[in-house]
């Protein structure tokens, strides 16, 4: 056990707003330093003492600078931008959730936009005063609702465990294909579940796609050109994952040339490098019309947030008395 006051870095902008919250909750005498995340050399400077990094990001600089590091902590479950081998042997990297209630709301209201046509008509009749709906308009298509609807989830973890629940509650049937390949279906109330090797056979039979996936070398370009051809073509991808698992190209050209009905995308190609300005990917999905695009918001709510400081104070406080950490994913090498 050490007695020594731990030096912690905060250096995810999302939890500034609880920044009272998380520094009452952790032991007393520790020291916190909240750089501006925008400026890397500031957060470089601050790491030269640090115990502890609270961050999604970690490159090898950053490591580099931080001499005591002991503990990486995401303030989210995604830690693809921490370079684990870059740290110091036996630095411990942790994550947390909490962003499942919040991305599964995004997830249900977004395929019930895209399906429903609300964005289509939103669109036509605050621009055209145009009432794009059947019961005025003979041409406009006659939506659906979710109790027609299957779902197939890519990935069946926090997220996609917490969307099925949502979808279930509208009535929607559901199909789900995992990377290990051993998901009770009929514990979970689906159809039938799979492994990868199931994944065309799922975009075949499906509404609604909801990737959930992490982000590794195995999962990067997962869903391609050849696998947008297998689903439907009124058929709706929702990507709350990560942005490359879809390939950029083909989602592209898949929604121009309208393979797939349309897509609500919260995770993308390319991200401000500071500031909140940066265009999202190398297409112009802006100039599409069946795209709902949103700046990776799903999970930003303040109960999101709220739960996740009470998570990283709790580790910060078994670091500081020599307790196992909760909800470790990787140590150093």
């Amino acid at each position: 056990m050490t007695t020594d006051p731990l030096t912690v870095v905060v250096a995810d902008p999302n939890l500034a707003p609880l920044r009272t919250e998380f520094e009452a909750a952790l032991p007393q005498g520790t020291v916190v330093h909240w750089p501006d995340p925008r400026h890397t050399e500031a957060v470089e400077a601050a790491m030269a003492d640090a115990d502890v990094l609270v961050s999604g990001r970690c490159t090898a600089t950053m490591a580099a600078a931080a001499t005591r590091l002991r503990l990486v902590h995401a303030a989210g479950a995604g830690t693809d931008n921490i370079d684990i081998a870059a740290l110091a042997p036996g630095t411990q990297v942790a994550n947390t959730f909490h962003h499942e209630n919040a991305i599964a709301e995004y997830t249900v209201s977004a395929t019930i936009l895209m399906r429903r046509g609300f964005l289509r008509q939103h669109t036509a009749l605050r621009r055209e005063a145009h009432w794009d709906s059947p019961a005025h308009d003979p041409r406009a298509p006659w939506p659906q609702d979710l109790t027609a609807a299957t779902v197939g989830f890519v990935g069946f973890g926090h997220i996609g465990a917490r969307c099925w629940r949502l979808f279930q509650a509208f009535g929607a049937r559901g199909i789900a294909v995992t990377r290990r390949g051993d998901l009770d279906a009929a514990g979970h109330g689906l159809l039938w579940a799979g492994a990868v090797k199931d994944l065309d056979t799922l975009l075949e039979s499906c509404d609604a796609v909801v990737v959930s996936v992490p982000l590794t070398k195995d999962t990067t370009g997962l869903i391609g050109t050849a696998e947008l051809s297998r689903m439907r073509p009124d058929a709706v991808l929702v990507n709350v994952g990560r942005g490359p698992v879809v390939d950029e190209d083909a989602l592209y050209e898949a929604l121009r040339g309208r393979t797939i009905g349309g897509a609500a995308i919260d995770v993308w190609y390319r991200y401000p490098a500071d500031g909140h300005t940066a265009t999202p990917a190398k297409h112009p999905f802006d100039t599409l019309d069946n795209v709902l695009m949103t700046p990776h918001s799903s999970g930003l709510t303040r109960q999101t947030f709220v739960h996740r400081t009470t998570d990283i104070t709790a580790n910060i406080r078994r670091l500081a008395t020599g307790e196992p950490l909760h909800n470790v994913v990787a140590v150093a090498p």
